[in-house]
């Protein structure tokens, strides 16, 4: 019993994270499915268009994320940044043009992120000019007023902000289901929406130009989709599904069913605010209260989502290491990242001024979330033949028709570049350029340093032999992975500049290097260490420690843990450690040409916003630490 009551309160809880976007979406679609073409909708215009959401939640929903991606787990986690990394097991070529592009959609994903909040809560609030028209003019205040409280509290926690977000959630789609079933009982000739036939007629009698115009709003229904996927690591597929297929889709078809119904009833109510129009008068006030709640956690958890998918990135080098502040000690997936908190916000409160309603707004949602859906396909083809060992002809079979589905939503998307689609499109490519330009900078560096001449270790040993007066302090020096120590390489140029500088070397000396895998969390060894000199004057010894890109890398801990089993000579007490890190000073060759400067002249503005390497593994607080500054030149 149990563990059925643990399995319930899981699936309540997928229900108030995971589908919140996906969930709000019946405020806004169906109101862009038929606005703006100068005539009211013909029954076989609505049958058409409900048959075409319908029938895009099955297939883009139900089929490609329910069953399908959501077997593509890395160590149980999903996402974008997951599927990278589970096909970079696989390719041992370098990076593939499929893992650049998952790194486009992850900052598409991002630019998503950006716009959700604003769209979903607009059309929330909207519904007070429905109920009372007196209070038009108050829409875009307390849209601005609502985000901000809801950025404001982010430091909170989800866990803390979000905690009846289950029941709210479950009530939401309840209602969507009720409100949805109450039309389709007086109008239901729309169940022949049911039919796909109706919706390829519907696109096959129109223009090319009004079919992709209809695509690229029906696309709005399946936006939030990749929160499934994303979050199968929070909840588990299991969960996630079981919230989908029992309360999720029926409650979304029924509603959409008695979107058209009303539709069928009412056509000259195309439009505008058609959502509350569908709602008896005495219960609109009430509905927006309850839209307005479900809005706020659907962006509550976009906004979370954003900061999981930054500290990911952050954790696989492709985005500066920004400030992360753990919310919630006994779970590692709840972080708050203040500059993407803020930025969010910055970019909601721009969009709701800059656009104003939710039916323009709507006009520049889903071009980004469709590119994302496109890589994703192409990126579980090749999951399905490389990992799971599919026949190429049965990935084909598989991949090909839902790779196609998403390009031609892209296509019709495409439309929207002019009419504000260019906002979320151009987020995602500058957060895309500024993970190529991390990556390549960190690049750059991590190979200039290693480039740099020093001491072999085997004349280091010899030195710290023969000497006679040592620093009687411990040193642990902080190296790049890729410094290898070893008994026959060079010596990191840390301690080279070091023993040049005081002309001691430590009486015992661990150089300490950090690797960030890409998987999710680390189960075997974490740590190894090497002993690369043992003498009557002391030791100099390797460590390295490997963590996960879902985990905290706090190396004070790991050290402490090192310590206290003995495996290091080092105090248990941090305070009485010395550490010292190198801060590189990376150099330009001018002669490289505009493009190189301006790549060099943006990865150095993005090193001003991020954090230092050695505040980012938890140490400089009460540990006491040198800085050494090491010019290196990026060739």
């Amino acid at each position: 019993m149990s563990k059925q009551r643990s399995s319930f309160k899981v699936a309540l809880s997928a229900i108030g994270v995971v589908f919140g976007d996906i969930g709000t979406s019946p405020l806004y679609a169906i109101s862009l499915l038929f606005w703006g073409r100068g005539e009211h909708p013909s029954p076989a215009r609505i049958i058409g268009g409900i048959s075409l959401v319908l029938w895009s939640l099955v297939i883009i929903v139900a089929v490609k994320y329910a069953m399908i991606a959501m077997r593509a787990d890395n160590d149980g986690e999903g996402g974008v940044f997951a599927l990278y990394g589970l096909l970079d097991k696989v390719n041992k070529g370098g990076r593939s043009w499929l893992a650049w592009a998952l790194l486009l959609g992850a900052g598409l994903l991002l630019g998503d992120g950006m716009i959700t909040p604003a769209i979903s809560v607009l059309s929330a609030v909207e519904g007070m000019s429905v109920a009372t028209p007196a209070l038009s003019g108050a829409v875009i205040p307390v849209t601005l007023g609502l985000l901000a409280g809801l950025f404001a509290v982010q430091h909170r926690g989800t866990g803390k902000v979000g905690m009846v977000f289950g029941p709210i959630m479950v009530v939401w789609f309840v209602g969507l289901a009720a409100l949805g079933a109450w039309h389709l009982a007086r109008h239901p000739q729309i169940l022949w929406a049911l039919s796909p036939v109706y919706g390829l007629r519907l696109l096959m009698q129109a223009d090319l130009a009004t079919s992709l115009r209809i695509l690229g709003a029906v696309m709005l229904a399946v936006t939030g989709c990749e929160a499934m996927y994303a979050d199968m690591g929070h909840f588990g597929a299991s969960a996630i599904r079981r919230g989908w297929f029992v309360l999720v889709f029926p409650a979304l078809a029924l509603n959409y069913l008695g979107q058209g119904a009303f539709l069928l009833g009412a056509p000259q109510m195309a439009g505008d605010g058609l959502f509350f129009h569908m709602i008896p008068p005495v219960l609109v006030m009430p509905a927006v209260v309850l839209a307005t709640m479900a809005t706020v956690i659907a962006s509550q958890a976009l906004i979370s989502g954003t900061f999981s998918l930054v500290t990911q990135g952050i954790a696989l080098n492709f985005m500066p290491r920004l400030a992360v502040h753990h919310t919630d000690q006994g779970h590692a997936g709840e972080v708050y990242v203040p500059f993407i908190n803020w930025l969010l916000f910055a970019g909601c409160v721009a969009l709701v001024l800059g656009f104003r309603s939710s039916n323009a707004l709507g006009s520049a949602y889903g071009l980004a979330v469709s590119g994302v859906m496109l890589v994703t396909s192409a990126a579980l083809w090749r999951t399905a033949t490389r990992i799971w060992g599919w026949p190429r002809w049965a990935a084909g079979a598989a991949f090909l028709p839902l790779s196609l589905i998403s390009a031609v939503f892209l296509f019709a998307n495409s439309l929207k570049i002019f009419e504000g689609g260019y906002v979320p499109l151009g987020i995602g490519l500058f957060m895309f350029a500024v993970m190529l330009t991390w990556s390549w900078g960190r690049h750059k560096t991590r190979a200039a340093y290693i480039a740099r001449r020093t001491l072999r270790m085997t004349e280091v040993a010899q030195i710290h032999r023969k000497a006679t007066h040592f620093i009687e302090r411990t040193a642990v020096l902080m190296v790049p992975p890729r410094a290898s120590v070893g008994s026959r390489s060079h010596a990191p140029a840390l301690l080279h500049l070091m023993l040049a500088r005081g002309g001691l070397l430590p009486r015992n000396i661990i150089f300490v290097s950090v690797v960030h895998l890409r998987q999710p969390y680390v189960h075997d060894a974490r740590f190894s260490t090497q002993v690369l000199e043992q003498n009557d004057n002391g030791s100099i010894m390797a460590v390295e420690m490997r963590f996960g890109f879902m985990e905290d890398p706090n190396v004070e801990a790991a050290l402490e843990q090192l310590a206290a089993e003995t495996r290091i000579p080092l105090e248990t007490d941090h305070r009485k450690w010395t550490v010292h890190v190198a801060h590189e000073h990376l150099m330009h060759v001018p002669t490289k040409g505009l493009l190189s400067s301006l790549r060099f002249a943006t990865f150095q503005l993005l090193r001003l916003v991020s954090r230092p390497t050695y505040y980012h593994y938890g140490l400089g607080a009460d540990v006491q630490l040198t800085v050494e500054i090491l010019p290196v030149r990026a060739s």
